[in-house]
């Protein structure tokens, strides 16, 4: 099976990529004998050999198609969907001729989509392949990890912040809306991050419920920082703008009632009663999802989303 990923909307690196004589071209090569599925990843003269582990006895399948412009990737089980975005990121970090280069990935999907499950995911198995490669060469070396998850959740405007808007009442009921976010801090973060290489960014503590500031370091020896979260690929504003530092930016397709279904189990879990939690889906999480599912058309890759 071969699949050729190419993103058609022209973002920074990877339409470097594109440019190039000769397409990224991405083999996996399918076992039936349980043995470590072998990913070959070539283009010109250079080659990269990595070997990936399906937890799944199955064949690794992940079915892709190019319509409107955009990449489906689907697979049939959460390990194909992993293992295709680990797939698509580690060659452009591989290749890349400048070391100092970082890789800038958008995830966006509406609430309950498994932005943050996938993810953490994603940059855990990054982090464990950079391991391996480095232990092959030198079992003393610890590499530091290059992968890193940057979430869109700490920037919540903080609950103090709400109360001082001119309805308090609406800003809490609707906490979670666009407007609701710190967006311009986060695009100074993300300028601060090109500048320097490096970060502090908060994070969210939803048993409090407001942000923890400088809870996350992005480092110098981070190549791939996977921000996540609802509006990352809106066209509005300061939006717009965050988006434009995507080298590549995927979305989770979900049903929207399938989504919602999970965010009422989290809001229950945290100790909503039932009859407020569904009141807080139909009159802001579902408005929210309705708005961020619109964005889809503004990713490379569309992953149709799977149970986690």
């Amino acid at each position: 099976m071969e699949a050729i990923f190419s993103s058609t909307t022209g973002r920074g690196y990877w339409n470097k990529v594109r440019a190039s004589a000769e397409p990224l071209l991405l083999r996996v090569v399918e076992n039936r004998d349980r043995i470590p599925s072998s990913l070959s990843i070539a283009r010109s003269s250079k080659f990269v050999q990595l070997s990936l582990h399906p937890r799944k006895s199955s064949l690794f399948k992940v079915l892709s198609a190019e319509k409107d412009q955009i990449h489906v990737v689907e697979g049939s089980c959460v390990d194909e969907l992993y293992d295709a975005l680990v797939a698509r990121l580690l060659p452009l970090v591989l290749l890349s001729s400048n070391p100092n280069h970082k890789l800038l990935v958008g995830l966006a999907g509406p609430p309950g989509a498994g932005k943050s499950t996938l993810a953490h995911e994603v940059a855990r198995r990054i982090n464990k392949i950079w391991l391996e490669k480095a232990s092959s060469f030198d079992s003393k070396v610890q590499p530091p990890d290059i992968a890193i998850v940057l979430p869109m959740d700490g920037f919540h405007l903080y609950r103090s912040e709400l109360d001082a808007m001119e309805n308090p009442e609406e800003a809490h009921a609707r906490r979670g809306a666009p407007w609701t976010f710190n967006s311009l801090r986060l695009l100074t973060c993300l300028k601060n991050l090109r500048i320097d290489g490096s970060v502090y960014v908060p994070s969210f503590d939803h048993g409090v419920g407001d942000p923890v500031e400088d809870d996350i370091f992005v480092n110098l020896q981070h190549k791939v920082v996977i921000v996540e979260g609802n509006y990352i690929l809106l066209e509005d504003g300061v939006w717009k703008e965050i988006s434009s530092f995507f080298e590549s930016c995927t979305f989770i397709d979900i049903d929207i009632d399938k989504a919602m279904q999970r965010v009422l189990k989290r809001h229950i879990s945290t100790g909503k009663p039932p009859d407020i939690a569904k009141q807080r889906i139909e009159n802001n999480d579902r408005l929210n999802a309705e708005l961020i599912m619109k964005s889809k058309k503004n990713a490379d890759i569309v992953i149709k989303s799977v149970d986690f």
